[in-house]
């Protein structure tokens, strides 16, 4: 059968293994930033090194400070489509015809829904 993460075919499954460890050596570059400074002694037991280098603390606390501005970046150019469900812009326009909510934040309701449960 398929699996949800790793996918139906060999070329997609290497593809998120190939993913995962560019976010391996990514994060474990973000650890080495974060737990130099001030705060080395905070950081580094807040986000422990790990023995598989995962840091999913790291990636979680990572995303939630810039979530905006990925998700601006994302939909910078996308004037005009009508992908997302059109309750975002609190009735004035569905998704205010950038694909964003009017205030810009991202529409929670879809950030946090994994890739694979999207299509």
């Amino acid at each position: 059968g398929k699996d949800l993460f790793l996918g139906y075919n060999e070329i997609d499954r290497e593809q998120k293994v190939k993913l995962e460890k560019n976010l391996k050596t990514i994060f474990t570059q973000i650890y080495n930033d974060v737990t130099r400074g001030k705060k080395k002694d905070e950081a580094t037991k807040r986000y422990k090194d790990e023995p598989d280098k995962n840091f999913f603390q790291l990636r979680e606390d990572w995303w939630e400070a810039n979530r905006e501005t990925v998700w601006k970046a994302i939909t910078r150019d996308a004037q005009g489509f009508k992908y997302f469900r059109p309750t975002c812009s609190g009735g004035t326009t569905p998704t205010h015809e950038k694909c964003r909510c009017v205030n810009t934040d991202p529409p929670t309701y879809f950030d946090y829904v994994p890739q694979y449960l999207r299509w």
